[in-house]
């Protein structure tokens, strides 16, 4: 089944006011950019972004942000967006900061239909606050439900035209995940190959996850904070 999409404004068609969404990638390394920039141009309203990360003011997320266009983040890492800070502090914005680890495992459930599960992450902190909690091998575990999502929208280093994808180093964080748990998953990549011609050996995402794929057209991939070594 060829699920090749001709552009982003195709991929994303049907993302309204008021969805929920997964958005892929760790940090800035393998976010969605094409993807993230045409969310804008739909400039849907009211959205929950689940996501790693809440992007940087100006790029990835942050641009959703700015634009008022999410309602709720969901997420584990949102330290280096001024905007989401001034939102989160004035109540404008609804925020469930969750440990990476139960964020990442959450999804994977919701793609494998587990609907919740016990973890000792968090106990005895605000994470813990009104859930259920049993004693597992001597230590207290908080349940925790599973996430899923309207749309997933993920990027991927290479994908074929029956949606099976490949992804490529830190890119593989959230990115696997979340193509599994959407009701619809759109994968953009940056180099489209025929059916065949990925080795079944190296595919991460299984096309059968994977309902519209595309090319996007140009990738920045920013880095959030560059150090390099002194001379």
């Amino acid at each position: 089944m060829n699920k090749v999409v001709n552009n982003v404004e195709e991929a994303l068609k049907g993302i309204e006011d008021n969805m929920t969404l997964m958005v892929g990638g760790f940090g800035l390394c393998g976010i969605p950019e094409n993807s993230i920039a045409q969310l804008v141009k739909i400039g849907a309203k009211n959205l929950t972004c689940i996501s790693n990360n809440a992007g940087v003011d100006n790029f990835g997320l942050g641009l959703l942000l700015q634009n008022k266009q999410v309602k709720k983040m969901i997420s584990s890492y949102v330290g280096e967006n001024d905007e989401f800070e001034r939102q989160m502090l004035s109540g404008e914005l609804e925020v469930d900061l969750i440990p990476q680890g139960s964020l990442a495992e959450r999804c994977r459930a919701g793609g494998a239909g587990i609907p919740a599960f016990f973890t000792p992450a968090g106990y005895g902190t605000e994470v813990a606050e009104g859930k259920e909690v049993r004693i597992y091998n001597g230590k207290p575990h908080i349940l925790e439900t599973a996430l899923t999502a309207d749309f997933a929208i993920v990027k991927a280093w290479k994908g074929d035209t029956a949606g099976n994808l490949i992804y490529k180093a830190t890119a593989r964080n959230f990115n696997p995940m979340m193509a599994t748990a959407g009701k619809i998953t759109i994968a953009e990549v940056e180099e489209l190959v025929e059916a065949g011609e990925l080795d079944p050996n190296d595919i991460h995402t299984p096309g059968i996850f994977v309902q519209r794929i595309f090319k996007g057209e140009k990738f920045e991939k920013r880095i959030e904070q560059r150090t390099v070594r002194q001379r």
